[in-house]
C-alpha cells in the first residue's frame, strides 16, 4: 500500500516553492516553483498568484495534508470583510525604524521587551509596522480589524478557496515574531497592541505545533504552518548543539533551546519554534546579496568571485568589509551603509577585495554564533544553508571564522521540507509523533585555526565597535 503524500509550501520573500513528499520517509516526489515580485511591500494577491502557478500541473494531486512555511513578520492588514487593506509591509521594509525606537522607550526599555516578550523591536518586527500604520496611514488603520502574517494569510486563502475556512490561524513560532505575542507567557499581549495602535485588534488563533487549521472540500488537511526559520529547523531535523547559518536574502543564525533566552541587546530574538520548544535567532539584512554586490563590483560571475576570493590569503591582506549594504537589522542600524577599511596600495587587488566580501558577509552573520555562545547555547556544529552555501569560497572560508565544525547539508528546500514534515505530523493525529526524516550532507569540515583569520575576526569586531559605537 502506497504511503500518504504531504506537501510543504515555502512562501518566501523571493518565491513560492512547493515540495510534495512521502509522509513516512520524507522523500521528495515532485516540486513546483513561481517567483514573487521584488520589493519591501507586496500585495498578498501576488503570493496567491505564485501559489497557483507553483501548484499547477497536478502538483497537489493525491496530497493528504499540507502546511505553509512563510516569511516572518510581514504585516497583512485586513478589514471587517477579511479583505486586504493595503500592500503587506514585509520584514525587510525599514520605514518603521523610528516606530521601533519609540515602542522600546514607551514600554520601559529594551530589558522590559526582552524579559516580557522575548523580542526587542526593530523595524522588521510586526508590532512596529502596525505602529507605523497607525501614525502614517490613519484611514487604513481605522479599517483594520485583523492583522495576520504572510503564512497565516496563505493558509487561510487556501481554505477559503477550497472550502473549510473557519477563521484565521497561526502557530506559536510565527506568532513569536510579531512583538505582541510573548514567547515567555505563550499568549497575546493586548497591552502591547494598544500601546502600538491605541486599541487591540483581531489576531489569528494560535494552533498547537501539530494542529490543523482546516480541511479542504477534497479532504486535504491544512496544518498550522509556521515561519520560514522554524520551518527550516524542522526540515533540517535540528538537534541540541546544532546551529544553523542560513545565507539567503537575509542571514539568520538559530539553534534549538529548551527555554526562552533574555537578550536585552536585542541581537538574539527569543522565538518559539514549531515543535514546542524555542528558537533563539539572530537576523541580519545583509547575506547572499553581499556576494551579488561583490561580483558586480569586480565584473565577474559567482564562479569568478569564488576563484578570486580563494586566490587571496585569509584576512584579505588587511582589508575589512563591514557589509551593511542595505542598512542593517542586527545591529539595529537601518540607515547604515557599508564600509571598506584598511585599503592600501599593497592590498588593493581584485583577489583581496573578493576575499573581503566573502569574509565580511560571513563575519556579519557569525556575530550571531558568538551571541548564542554568550547565552550558554552549546555550539557543536554549524550547518550552512541557503543560496550562498553553494559558493565554494563560503564553504572553504567558513571553517576559519566560525570556531566550530562546519557542515553543508545537501541542497534542499528546507523550509518547504519542514512544512511538509509538519503536515505529516498533523496527519498522524493528536497523539502522533513528528516523523524522523533523514538529512544528507555534502561536506564536513572541522574548525580551522589560522592567525590571519583570527586577526581578520578581531579587525571586523573593532570596525563595528569603531563605526557604530558598539562596546
Amino acid at each position: 500500500m502506497a504511503s500518504a503524500l504531504v506537501a510543504g509550501v515555502d512562501s518566501s520573500t523571493q518565491s513560492c516553492k512547493i515540495v510534495v513528499c512521502d509522509a513516512e520517509s520524507g522523500t521528495v516526489v515532485r516540486t513546483g516553483r513561481a517567483p514573487h515580485p521584488d520589493g519591501t511591500e507586496v500585495h498578498p494577491d501576488a503570493w496567491w498568484q505564485a501559489w497557483q502557478q507553483a501548484g499547477a500541473d497536478g502538483i497537489l494531486e493525491g496530497v493528504d495534508a499540507i502546511a505553509v512555511g512563510g516569511q516572518q513578520h510581514g504585516m497583512v492588514a485586513l478589514d471587517e470583510h477579511d479583505e486586504v487593506i493595503r500592500p503587506a509591509l514585509l520584514w525587510n521594509d525599514t520605514r518603521s525604524a523610528s516606530s521601533a525606537a519609540d515602542l522600546i522607550a514607551e514600554f520601559g526599555g529594551a530589558g522590559a521587551w526582552a524579559e516580557q516578550i522575548g523580542v526587542v523591536p526593530v523595524a522588521a518586527i510586526t508590532v512596529t509596522k502596525v505602529r507605523w500604520l497607525a501614525r502614517h496611514e490613519p484611514d487604513a488603520m481605522a479599517h483594520l480589524r485583523t492583522c495576520v502574517l504572510p503564512h497565516d494569510w496563505l493558509t487561510g486563502k487556501i481554505l477559503q478557496d477550497r472550502g473549510g475556512f473557519t477563521g484565521w490561524t497561526t502557530d506559536r513560532g510565527d506568532a513569536s515574531g510579531t512583538g505582541y505575542w510573548s514567547a515567555h507567557t505563550e499568549s497575546y499581549r493586548e497591552d502591547v497592541m494598544e500601546l502600538a495602535t491605541g486599541r487591540a485588534f483581531g489576531v489569528p488563533a494560535v494552533l498547537t505545533p501539530n494542529g490543523i487549521a482546516g480541511q479542504t472540500d477534497s479532504g486535504m488537511l491544512v496544518a498550522a504552518g509556521t515561519g520560514d526559520n522554524m520551518g527550516a529547523a524542522l526540515g533540517l531535523g535540528l538537534q541540541p548543539g546544532d546551529v544553523v547559518l542560513s545565507l539567503g536574502t537575509s542571514g539568520t543564525v538559530f539553534a534549538r533551546a529548551q527555554d526562552p533566552i533574555v537578550d536585552e541587546s536585542g541581537a538574539i530574538a527569543s522565538f518559539a519554534d514549531a515543535a514546542g520548544g524555542y528558537l533563539p535567532l539572530m537576523c541580519t539584512l545583509n547575506a547572499a546579496r553581499v556576494l551579488n554586490a561583490g561580483a558586480a563590483m569586480l565584473g565577474v560571475d559567482f564562479a569568478g568571485l569564488d576563484a578570486l576570493a580563494l586566490a587571496a590569503q585569509p584576512g584579505a591582506g588587511g582589508l575589512t568589509l563591514v557589509p551593511y549594504l542595505d542598512g542593517e537589522r542586527t545591529p539595529n542600524l537601518p540607515g547604515a551603509t557599508g564600509s571598506l577599511l584598511g585599503l592600501t596600495r599593497a592590498n588593493a587587488t581584485p583577489e583581496n577585495l573578493a576575499r573581503a566580501v566573502v569574509e565580511g558577509m560571513l563575519l556579519n552573520v557569525a556575530a550571531g554564533v558568538d551571541a548564542l555562545r554568550s547565552h550558554g547555547v552549546h555550539i557543536g556544529r554549524v550547518l550552512v544553508i541557503g543560496g550562498a552555501a553553494a559558493s565554494r569560497a563560503v564553504r572553504e572560508i567558513a571553517p576559519l571564522l566560525m570556531g566550530a565544525p562546519v557542515e553543508i547539508p545537501a541542497p534542499g528546500e528546507y523550509v518547504g521540507l519542514g512544512a511538509a514534515r509538519q503536515a505529516a505530523w498533523a496527519l498522524a493525529g493528536p497523539g502522533g509523533e513528528l516523523p524522523a526524516w533523514q538529512v544528507a550532507s555534502v561536506s564536513h569540515a572541522e574548525a580551522v585555526t589560522d592567525e590571519r583569520a583570527e586577526a581578520a575576526i578581531e579587525r571586523y569586531r573593532e570596525a563595528v565597535r569603531h563605526l557604530h559605537g558598539v562596546g
